[in-house]
């Protein structure tokens, strides 16, 4: 397999499997693309459109999406032998982190409509002004998790553990949808 180190990616479209260490990837355009088997190591992805790539076990270890739009990433496709990830002003909507134990992962700005996280271990998490409508949160380990700054979730303290899970007052609403009551 090619290995890449210390590159920079500038306006591609196309990325071939390979390993790439410490690398940038900026304004690049990978939509549909196939990324499967690739190994991305301490790799920042600056404006990159990532939506609806082919993950098949790829890895992901240490690896930051600044202002990347990639809806519909199937993050549960990829390795998640040492997964780490975090988002700042990124667009995750319909992304699947189904099942996938990502702890202490960081959300930042990022709109995330739709998002599976489904059986996915969150806890330490942290979401900062993230926009959570319609996200799935089921048998979802949230525990130590901040939500304080993020809006529009709907969780079900019956299906989730989210002991010691940080929420607003504000938003403390998004906690008993599932009992339909009216909050005036």
């Amino acid at each position: 397999m090619q290995e890449y180190l210390n590159e920079i990616f500038k306006n591609k479209t196309e990325i071939e499997k390979a390993e790439y260490e410490n690398c940038r990837f900026v304004d690049c355009n990978f939509e549909k693309i196939i990324i499967s088997n690739s190994v991305f190591i301490d790799c920042k992805f600056d404006n990159c459109n990532l939506s609806n790539v082919v993950s098949q076990n790829t890895s992901l270890k240490t690896v930051a999406f600044n202002k990347c739009k990639m809806l519909g990433f199937m993050f549960s496709d990829c390795n998640e032998f040492l997964m780490s990830v975090s988002f700042t002003d990124c667009q995750l909507d319909y992304s699947s982190f189904y099942k996938l134990s990502i702890k202490n992962t960081k959300f930042e700005n990022t709109n995330m409509q739709e998002v599976d996280f489904i059986e996915t271990d969150l806890t330490g998490s942290k979401f900062v002004n993230c926009n959570l409508n319609r996200t799935v949160f089921q048998h979802t380990n949230l525990q130590k998790t901040d939500f304080r700054s993020s809006y529009n979730y709907s969780i079900n303290p019956n299906e989730n553990s989210i002991k010691k899970a940080k929420f607003s007052l504000q938003a403390v609403g998004g906690l008993l949808d599932v009992f339909n009551i009216s909050i005036e």
